[in-house]
């Protein structure tokens, strides 16, 4: 990897993040050994990567992607990302989004997929994707932590042979990789977003619920909708905290798109609106 460049080192938040972070730390009883083990394993895949892959690099190419469209589109695995699409599909709006860039949490990569809708990223800690995935975006955003240090073992040859991927770690990052901020999946692809956009973009977030109820695309071996567990209630909680807290902190207008969530921060549109603002762009 070549020396981190003024881009590169305005995508880590180490330090602001960090008390948002010990207090997720303690609440959550992480274990920083493991922490420091899977950020490490992570940075010495990508050290394994040939001589061609350059992450500072990967990263200027990511935000010149960005910056072609005017619409973003975060795609969460909440249960209204099925919803959404289909209803779009009712009023002849979904081939709009071919013309948008589109992020995506974890396995709504699959969903995607599914209804031939272009994936311009994934983010994902590995435990909502197949290797399969990898095939069809453009970029991989993949982030290590505690809990997935068998899921970087499980990925490490695709990982090896993708080139535009960049690595994220939640503690102080190493040479190749970031730590823009950010908890969950979804509410992490925001935070990874603030220091590249530009002032046109605007935000549409769908199947960004952070309810008691997790969608189907969650994890690849759930074949309904489901109850969230404890545990993971308590991460969606942090995770709506989070998209609140980087609302304020960013300029470009952010919207929840069909959705049940509310708060003064981000605007819930509906999918009308939506789809008007895309006729409108495209």
């Amino acid at each position: 990897m070549s020396m981190p460049d003024e881009v590169w080192n305005s995508m880590n938040y180490f330090e602001e993040f960090h008390k948002w972070y010990l207090k997720i730390f303690r609440d959550f009883q992480f274990n920083s050994l493991k922490e420091s083990k899977a950020r490490d394993y992570l940075s010495q895949i990508l050290k394994l990567k040939e001589n061609r892959w350059r992450a500072s690099k990967i990263l200027h190419s990511f935000r010149n992607t960005l910056a072609e469209r005017r619409n973003i589109i975060i795609y969460g695995c909440g249960p209204t990302l099925e919803t959404t699409i289909k209803e779009l599909d009712a009023i002849d709006g979904r081939y709009l989004l071919k013309d948008t860039v589109n992020l995506v949490a974890d396995g709504a990569a699959v969903f995607l997929e599914e209804k031939d809708i272009p994936i311009t990223a994934i983010f994902t800690d590995l435990d909502g994707i197949t290797p399969k995935e990898f095939e069809f975006t453009k970029y991989i955003i993949v982030h290590a932590h505690a809990d997935n240090i068998d899921k970087l073992e499980q990925f490490k040859e695709v990982i090896l042979n993708f080139h535009d991927i960049i690595g994220t770690t939640q503690i102080e990052p190493s040479e190749n990789l970031l730590n823009p901020g950010g908890f969950t999946d979804g509410d992490r692809i925001l935070f990874f977003l603030r220091p590249l956009l530009q002032s046109y973009h605007e935000l549409f977030l769908i199947g960004m619920d952070f309810n008691d109820i997790i969608g189907k695309y969650s994890k690849p071996y759930l074949q309904e909708n489901q109850e969230a567990h404890p545990m993971k209630k308590k991460k969606l909680k942090y995770g709506l905290q989070l998209v609140r807290w980087i609302s304020k902190r960013m300029e470009n207008k952010i919207y929840f798109v069909n959705s049940m969530v509310k708060m003064r921060e981000v605007k819930n549109i509906s999918l009308d609106q939506f789809r008007e603002t895309l006729v409108n762009d495209f």
